[in-house]
């Protein structure tokens, strides 16, 4: 009995000491993406999950999440500034990817895959039926496209915790991460966490045609254009409650406002 439990100890002590590797720091990154900052602790079930498939304890994976953290602007700016010990050797992975968000989604995935003994096409299999026939190039950017697109919504969901940021409808199936700038009319902020809202079904629908908004106090604005149908049934049942609500709250990434306000000069139905 005392011999396993000084094995044990032995290998905790390994693993703290061991240098981490360069797909450890990517896989890290990309877990820190995705949890709240709330959320970054030993007991969390995705960090438990991470440390088991690079062979290191949940202790050491949520320190260097949190090492993470001392590089992120935008929790600087709410006043947070994570564990420093770590910062610098952080900090080149945070510059490398940080504003090319593009690669660091996609090549973490795959280092994931490869981690979790499967090929990115199987892990994503439920996404990429619609292109299964294609080939070559046209296939692997198709392939990168909706990987990143599946990766930037589980970041929108969690940050809204799951919910739709004006119903709080928790259905999955029922949500989407809505991109304030439209995927095809800005490249450099498709994957930005602050060009995304989770929203229901309907609200997404809505919030894409211009037919609510934002203001700057994050608040719900109906436009003229769905006004229109105010002596209707479904906008007294559907719309009209929404009017001034205020977005739920994220747990990390706000909505950009100079995104909000130009969507409310270039896509809101005035």
């Amino acid at each position: 009995m005392e011999i396993r439990k000084f094995y044990k100890l032995y290998k905790l002590t390994k693993m703290r000491g061991k240098p981490w590797t360069r797909e450890e720091m990517i896989l890290a990154f990309n877990l820190y993406l995705k949890l709240p900052f709330g959320k970054i602790n030993a007991r969390n079930s995705e960090i438990i999950e991470l440390a088991q498939i690079i062979n290191r304890s949940p202790s050491s994976v949520a320190l260097r999440l949190v090492n993470y953290a001392s590089c992120d602007p935008l929790l600087e700016s709410r006043g947070i500034k994570g564990m420093i010990g770590g910062k610098k050797q952080c900090q080149p992975f945070w510059d490398e990817f940080a504003n090319n968000r593009e690669i660091l989604f996609f090549e973490s995935e795959c280092i994931l895959a490869e981690k979790q003994n499967q090929t990115i096409e199987n892990k994503f299999k439920s996404i990429l039926l619609e292109i299964r026939d294609l080939e070559g190039e046209t296939k692997i950017r198709e392939m990168k496209t909706r990987i990143n697109q599946n990766v930037f919504r589980q970041i929108v969901l969690a940050n809204y915790s799951g919910k739709c940021a004006i119903t709080n409808i928790d259905i999955p199936d029922l949500l989407f991460a809505s991109h304030i700038i439209p995927w095809s009319i800005n490249k450099d902020e498709r994957l930005n966490p602050e060009n995304g809202i989770c929203l229901s079904a309907l609200c997404d629908k809505a919030f894409d045609k211009g037919l609510i908004g934002f203001n700057n106090k994050l608040q719900v604005v109906l436009s003229p254009q769905l006004k229109k149908n105010s002596t209707k049934e479904y906008y007294t049942k559907y719309f009209l409650s929404l009017e001034n609500i205020k977005l739920t709250r994220p747990q990390k990434y706000s909505p950009n406002l100079q995104f909000l306000e130009w969507h409310l000069d270039c896509i809101f139905q005035k």
